[in-house]
């Protein structure tokens, strides 16, 4: 029988990350896992995964799970507070993909590779009132994942899936605060903002189940020829399929407009 995958799991304390790490180890395979904000994992990523190397000898999944957001109009959202959202879902992602590719490269045995699950969302693919900049940290993960994995040498055997699921049930939704109103957008409650603002999320979302959602997830890493881009949950799949609508609506009206330009 061959040996039990070894993962590599970035904020696995609380949320998808737990649920997944309960679910391999009920697969009987390995979870090497970190419990740390990725935002501090440039200097974490070296010696964790060379810890895991110590004591596995390889790592054959990587999911790059951790995550903070904020809530709030894009102009009233405190700086820092926007910054520290960039910093951790793109800033620290990346520091933790970088790691990732060069050990599946370079540590693990010759041909072997590796599986690198990036945790994106569908709000990668298209934004929403009110989590402008959990949107723009998840428009960048995809963005660099997306050249990345033209960049990678295909002998290299690393196979990239950005992984974009809809709402689901998860600790992060009870974390997140809004800042104080504008009379600007008070002043007309239609707003979506001031929906979601004075609402329940469950009033605007459908939640999905954690556990069902982290299965898809796990399935995802097993696949032979894994997509680069996977939607997760009908919310995530409908609001992929109104982006492209529009988008190509768009190009159709004004494709002409390009006619010309070459010099």
């Amino acid at each position: 029988m061959p040996d039990p995958r070894v993962w590599f799991i970035t904020g696995a304390s609380t949320g998808l990350g737990r649920a997944l790490a309960e679910l391999i180890l009920e697969k009987d395979e390995v979870v090497v896992a970190t419990v740390r904000s990725p935002a501090v994992l440039e200097d974490l990523s070296p010696h964790a995964f060379s810890r895991a190397k110590a004591a596995f000898g390889r790592i054959d999944v990587v999911v790059n799970n951790a995550g903070v957001a904020e809530l709030g109009e894009v102009e009233l959202v405190d700086e820092a507070k926007a910054r520290a959202v960039l910093e951790t879902n793109f800033w620290g992602a990346l520091n933790v993909t970088k790691e990732a590719i060069r050990f599946f490269r370079d540590d693990n045995p010759p041909g072997a590779g590796g599986r690198l699950l990036q945790m994106s969302s569908y709000l990668g693919i298209t934004g929403l009132a009110g989590a402008g900049f959990y949107v723009s940290s998840k428009f960048a993960l995809e963005g660099i994942t997306e050249t990345l994995a033209q960049e990678i040498d295909p002998k290299w055997n690393i196979k990239i899936t950005l992984l974009e699921p809809g709402w689901i049930r998860s600790a992060m939704a009870s974390r997140v605060t809004w800042p104080p109103e504008h009379p600007a957008y008070a002043g007309n409650a239609s707003l979506p903002t001031n929906a979601l603002r004075h609402g329940r999320f469950g009033d605007f979302v459908t939640w999905k189940d954690t556990r069902r959602s982290v299965e898809v997830f796990y399935k995802a890493a097993s696949i032979p020829d894994p997509p680069l881009h996977l939607l997760v949950g009908k919310d995530a799949v409908d609001a992929a399929r109104k982006k492209i609508a529009s988008l190509t609506e768009s190009v159709v009206k004004y494709e002409a407009w390009s006619e010309g330009l070459e010099e």
